[in-house]
C-alpha cells in the first residue's frame, strides 16, 4: 500500500512542481524583459514536459529504459488518442495550416526517426536494438533545428501575447523554481521506483506500465491545459500542446535521456513506435478529409475507443 501511495503522490509532486518552475522562472525572465515569445518557447514549453524528462532521466540513471522509452511513446499515443480526443469531444478543433502542414509532418518524423535510431543495422547484418548517445544527439540537433525554425516563425507573425506571466518577488520566484525542482524530482522517484515494484508485483512488464499509467501521468499537465483550453474553444492551443509536446518527448526529452546515458531498446517497443505513428497519420488523414479541416467530436470519441483498445491489447497481451 506505501508504494502505491508514493506512486500516486508522485505524479502530484509532478504536476505541482512543473508549474511552480514555469510560473517562479518565467516571472525572473519577464522582469528581466525577455520576450515573451521566448519565453513561451523555452520555459513555458519545456515545462510541461518537465515531467517526462525528470522521469526518463532518473529512469536511465537508475538502468531501467523500458521505463524511459516506454514513457515516451505512451505519452505520445495518449496525448494524440487520449488528450485529442477528449478536447475535440468538449469543442471541435479547427487545425491551422501550420499545425497541418508544419507540426503534424514533424510529429510523423519523430515517430519515423525514434524507429529507425532504436533499430540500428549494423555491417554484416548486425541489428543493435539500442538507443545510443550519438543517437540522443542526432534527436537534440533535430530539436534545435525545430526550434529555430519555430522561432523565426513566431517572431515573424508577432506572436507575442499568447503567454499570459504573472509576475512575483524575485525572492517568491527563486524559491518558486527550487521548490519545483525539488517537487519534480522527488515525484519523479517515487514514480520510477513505483513503476518497478508494482510491475513486478502485478506480474507485468515495466514496459506496460510506463506505456500506461505513467505515461498517462506525466500527461496530466497537457491534459489539464488541453481541457481549459478546449473548454475555451481555443482550438488551435489545443492542437500546439499536443503536438509540440509530441515533438519535444522525442527530440528533447529522449534525446537529453540518451545522450547522457545510453538506452537500450526493447524491440517489443517496436509496436507501440507503429501506433504512434499510425495516430499522427490517423489524425492528418480525419483532418484532411475534413471539409473545414477540423477535428470533429465523433473524431474524438473515436480517438478514444482506439485509445481504449490500445491499452486493454496492451494488458491481455502481457498476460
Amino acid at each position: 500500500m506505501y508504494t502505491y501511495l508514493l506512486f500516486a503522490a508522485g505524479f502530484v509532486f509532478l504536476v505541482y512542481g512543473a508549474n511552480w518552475l514555469v510560473d517562479g522562472a518565467a516571472s525572473i525572465a519577464a522582469q528581466y524583459r525577455i520576450s515573451h515569445v521566448a519565453i513561451g518557447m523555452t520555459i513555458v514549453a519545456l515545462g510541461t514536459s518537465a515531467p517526462e524528462l525528470v522521469v526518463n532521466l532518473i529512469a536511465s540513471f537508475k538502468g531501467t529504459a523500458d521505463v524511459a522509452v516506454g514513457n515516451i511513446l505512451g505519452s505520445n499515443v495518449s496525448n494524440v488518442f487520449l488528450i485529442l480526443g477528449v478536447s475535440a469531444i468538449i469543442f471541435p478543433l479547427a487545425v491551422s495550416k501550420d499545425s497541418f502542414w508544419r507540426d503534424i509532418p514533424i510529429a510523423l518524423l519523430g515517430a519515423l526517426v525514434i524507429g529507425v535510431l532504436a533499430n540500428d543495422l549494423l555491417p554484416g547484418g548486425i541489428s543493435l536494438s539500442m538507443i545510443s548517445r550519438n543517437d540522443g544527439i542526432v534527436l537534440i540537433l533535430f530539436f534545435v533545428l525545430f526550434m529555430i525554425y519555430a522561432w523565426g516563425v513566431a517572431r515573424k507573425k508577432g506572436v507575442v501575447e499568447q503567454v499570459r506571466i504573472r509576475k512575483y518577488p524575485v525572492n517568491l520566484s527563486v524559491v518558486m523554481v527550487v521548490a519545483g525542482m525539488l517537487a519534480l524530482v522527488i515525484g519523479g522517484r517515487w514514480i520510477v521506483n513505483g513503476a518497478v515494484d508494482i510491475a513486478g508485483r502485478l506480474g507485468i512488464s515495466e514496459a506496460v506500465i510506463s506505456l500506461t499509467v505513467v505515461a498517462i501521468g506525466t500527461s496530466l499537465p497537457e491534459l489539464a491545459a488541453c481541457v481549459a483550453a478546449a473548454l475555451k474553444k481555443n482550438a488551435g492551443m489545443v492542437i500546439g500542446n499536443v503536438l509540440g509536446s509530441n515533438i519535444f518527448n522525442v527530440f528533447f526529452v529522449l534525446g537529453t535521456s540518451a545522450a547522457i546515458k545510453p538506452l537500450p531498446f526493447n524491440k517489443v517497443l517496436n509496436f507501440d513506435i507503429l501506433v504512434g505513428l499510425g495516430a499522427v497519420m490517423l489524425l492528418w488523414l480525419l483532418v484532411l478529409s475534413s471539409r473545414k479541416k477540423t477535428l470533429q467530436r465523433w473524431h474524438g470519441g473515436f480517438f478514444l475507443v482506439l485509445y481504449a483498445g490500445y491499452l486493454l491489447f496492451l494488458f491481455y497481451f502481457q498476460r
